[in-house]
């Protein structure tokens, strides 16, 4: 159902001291960035190219006003699956509170709440 811990977003206030701090101070590498829009950017880094796993650098505030009820004060964790409509119905299945399958222009994928009401995003990888 789920292949990987894909990425985990960090929440930051200035995305370029963000990245800075992950790449001079830590030797992270840049794996992608890329301008998303006029206001925003994204940027992912690990500590090599070979790191399945990824840090997104993510502006706090615009996260703010994009969805006002996201929690940014904690990462947040993006699992990947191979098949998202499987793991979709599995977990539905398994009476675990899932919310809307979303199709994206990046790819597809929904959130789900753990036990303890914490959020996580499962992505399918193509």
């Amino acid at each position: 159902m789920i292949n990987n811990i894909s990425k985990i977003t960090i929440y930051v206030e200035d995305q370029e001291a963000a990245k800075e701090f992950w790449v001079n101070k830590l030797k992270f590498v840049i794996k992608f960035e890329q301008q998303m829009g006029p206001n925003m950017k994204w940027i992912e880094v690990a500590p090599s190219l070979d790191s399945q796993t990824t840090f997104i650098l993510y502006d706090k505030n615009l996260m703010k006003v994009q969805n006002p009820n996201m929690n940014v004060e904690h990462p947040s964790i993006i699992l990947s699956t191979a098949d998202i409509d499987k793991a979709y119905s599995e977990m539905q299945n398994n009476s675990v509170e899932v919310g809307e399958l979303m199709t994206m222009p990046y790819g597809r994928m929904f959130s789900f709440k753990d036990l303890d009401k914490n959020d996580y995003m499962l992505r399918e990888d193509k």
